[in-house]
């Protein structure tokens, strides 16, 4: 089986060079080494150093020079609209409860999630259903542009007290 090994960020690599396609939801977008198909059925397995948040357009290298673009699938999500200050909240509320949430100018989206659906439209938000890709916030210990949700290197469960939520 054919390898990708090297993964080339959105933009930064030749678009001729694109033989396939994959598509993935976000929870689907955190990888390292797993057997992929793509979307024309090529076969190859991704197999990087360490896992890498793939973000859509990125590129996945295959050793003999062709790529693979990611594609961020569609998916079910809750978009929270409202004033600045209004989502200046919710972005607290989330953060306090490390939600994973992409940042637009003037809307927050997370996963979909009941309660906290009750507790946006409480605190006054606008709560819609949509679908569309999901690329939240890298967490802040993270390499620009490669994370996945919260660090593992500062997670409140090893004991780290400096990230405490008291």
């Amino acid at each position: 089986m054919i390898r990708a090994a090297t993964l080339l960020a959105s933009g930064r690599w030749d678009r001729a060079r694109e033989i396939d396609t994959i598509e993935l939801p976000h929870d689907g977008r955190h990888r390292r080494r797993i057997a992929m198909r793509g979307a024309k059925d090529t076969v190859f397995l991704l197999d990087l150093s360490e896992a890498a948040q793939l973000k859509d357009g990125d590129g996945l290298q295959l050793e003999n020079g062709q790529i693979v673009r990611v594609i961020a699938a569609r998916e079910p999500l809750l978009e929270i609209a409202g004033d600045s200050h209004l989502l200046s909240r919710v972005a607290w509320h989330l953060g306090n409860r490390h939600v994973p949430a992409q940042i637009l100018p003037h809307a927050v989206r997370i996963a979909p999630d009941h309660v906290l659906e009750e507790m946006l439209k409480n605190l006054g938000a606008e709560v819609a259903h949509i679908e569309a890709a999901f690329d939240p916030e890298a967490g802040a210990y993270a390499p620009q542009g490669r994370a996945h949700g919260h660090d593992h290197h500062h997670d409140c469960r090893d004991g780290d007290r400096s990230h405490d939520h008291r």
